[in-house]
């Protein structure tokens, strides 16, 4: 689309990465966590520091734990796969100003929309309404840009 480097092209393209790497070293962790008991390891933490179990974070730590002892980890290590590759790829994209990268980031950065809002309804906060409007800058920025490759690829056609 444009010879130049696009700066906030870029930026998304960087973050994109970031997100892809990120579920790569979550997997990893998962996976080093496979044969071991992680709800008796989040009690051994909260004991190491002198928590109250029942405190919301501690529960949380513990209610999460026991969702991950009983989830199927093959699951989980290949739906994080699968993101962080669809990251990966979409942040090459993006960088090379390729317009499938585009499509891709809009439609993916699209699906989240409902499910941000739908958690920014239950729990508001200052950074759930940061991750949705976020969100929705780089998911229109990404439409605006695709709207705008469209109309130069028709101007040629309509000058003939």
């Amino acid at each position: 689309m444009q010879a130049q480097k696009n700066t906030p092209l870029r930026a998304i393209a960087l973050f994109e990465g970031i997100k892809g790497v990120a579920a790569i070293a979550a997997s990893l962790g998962l996976l080093s966590l496979a044969h071991h008991d992680v709800r008796a390891m989040a009690y051994a933490l909260i004991g190491h520091f002198h928590l109250d179990p029942q405190a919301q974070y501690p529960h949380m730590l513990i209610d999460y734990a026991a969702m991950l002892g009983d989830a199927n980890l093959r699951q989980l290590l290949m739906l994080a796969w699968a993101y962080a590759a669809i990251r990966v790829t979409e942040a090459y994209g993006l960088w090379h100003d390729r317009a499938w990268a585009e499509w891709l980031a809009a439609l993916s950065g699209g699906v989240y929309l409902p499910l941000e809002l739908s958690h920014l309804w239950h729990h508001t906060s200052a950074v759930n309404a940061s991750v949705l409007l976020a969100n929705v800058v780089v998911v229109a920025y990404m439409v605006l840009r695709l709207w705008r490759r469209r109309a130069q690829a028709a101007a040629p056609k309509a000058a003939a």
